[in-house]
């Protein structure tokens, strides 16, 4: 029989409800630090580019009273640039929560679904047979790509028997991924003017990126935030188990085929936008993950508003370490490379 001694907390051990609070405040301070980290770094990004102003010259023109050069600099390069790196990272860092959720898998990545490569493989496609040259022009075409790359492996992957098993939509992820990756460098190859146009796209840039591209993946980044906001109970259920979600009343292939929506949107969204970007989704929700334990309700969340912060730095660094500005994609592949080797070489990864 279990005695009111026995209910009681060991000794030394605080109560249940004290500790809740505790882990709730830490939380909140970790939300409390990375809003005003944005912040910062988002005011940053507008004093730091090129352009050669000084602090009070971009000051100047982003209230409209420097010089018209400068004034163009900063209203219609740089403060578009910051909107979209903040809106990006946000979209890359829950692309990458949620496809670790949905797979199960904390050492996944957005990109493991094909979409990057469908998004490659359309904007080749568009420059070289259609003329689509512009940066808007290659926004539609990679969005249309990624979109129609995801609808082509979530059918895959959920043809069979087993259909909806998180491994079988990964590895037809892989498979189309590698099919389209061979396709768009075969286009390439063969015609070294398409390179031209779209190799500073295909590094992953901001660089250039203005108004036109912000509105356009703007509506398809906020549904697939509202999806996988929506989703974060859920995932939790999902953490489990297939089987054990079932006997608790979630609804497995609803709730995976929901997130695999959210991740085309948000993925397929910021690849059109900024080009294919490595690592972001890995290290961000690992690494929000291990400060704020596997409550999907906060990790999914937090790596909306961790991953601009990354992304903000990168771009930042990437303007400021060579004469000529280094592409955002490059430098968060610098920035994640050693840590998917330090999360390999862990003894134990931190589960979802």
């Amino acid at each position: 029989m279990l005695t009111a001694r026995d209910a009681a907390p060991a000794r030394g051990g605080p109560p249940a409800p004290a500790a809740a609070r505790r882990g709730t405040a830490r939380r909140l301070l970790v939300v409390a630090v990375g809003v005003a980290l944005c912040a910062a770094l988002s005011a940053l990004s507008l004093f730091v580019g090129s352009g050669d102003l000084s602090p009070s010259e971009s000051w100047n023109a982003l209230n409209g009273v420097g010089t018209a050069a400068d004034v163009v600099i900063v209203r219609d390069y740089r403060v578009p640039r910051t909107l979209l790196a903040v809106t990006t990272g946000a979209a890359l860092g829950t692309a990458g929560a949620v496809i670790q959720a949905i797979t199960r898998n904390p050492l996944a990545d957005p990109g493991i679904l094909g979409v990057n490569a469908g998004a490659f493989l359309a904007v080749a496609v568009g420059a070289a047979f259609f003329g689509a040259t512009g940066t808007s022009g290659q926004v539609w075409w990679a969005l249309g790509g990624a979109l129609a790359t995801s609808v082509a492996v979530y059918l895959v992957g959920t043809s069979g028997r087993q259909g909806g098993n998180p491994v079988q939509m990964v590895l037809a992820g892989v498979a189309v991924g590698a099919v389209f990756s061979g396709f768009s460098h075969g286009i390439t190859l063969m015609t070294p003017e398409v390179f031209d146009r779209i190799r500073f796209w295909s590094a992953g840039s901001l660089q250039g990126r203005q108004t036109d591209v912000l509105w356009g993946v703007l509506p398809f980044v906020a549904a697939g935030l509202l999806i996988a906001v929506a989703l974060t109970r859920s995932f939790n259920t999902l953490a489990l188990g297939d089987d054990l979600a079932r006997s608790l009343g979630g609804r497995v292939v609803l709730v995976r085929g929901a997130g695999f929506l959210s991740v085309t949107l948000l993925c397929g969204a910021a690849t059109a936008a900024v080009g294919p970007v490595s690592f972001l989704g890995l290290m961000v929700p690992h690494a929000v993950r291990m400060v704020v334990g596997p409550d999907q309700r906060w990790v999914v969340p937090l790596s909306l508003l961790a991953a601009p912060v990354v992304f903000l730095s990168a771009d930042i660094l990437g303007r400021v370490v060579t004469a000529g500005e280094l592409p955002v994609g490059i430098v968060t592949a610098f920035l994640g490379a050693p840590v998917l080797v330090w999360l390999v070489r862990r003894k134990e990864v931190k589960p979802l």
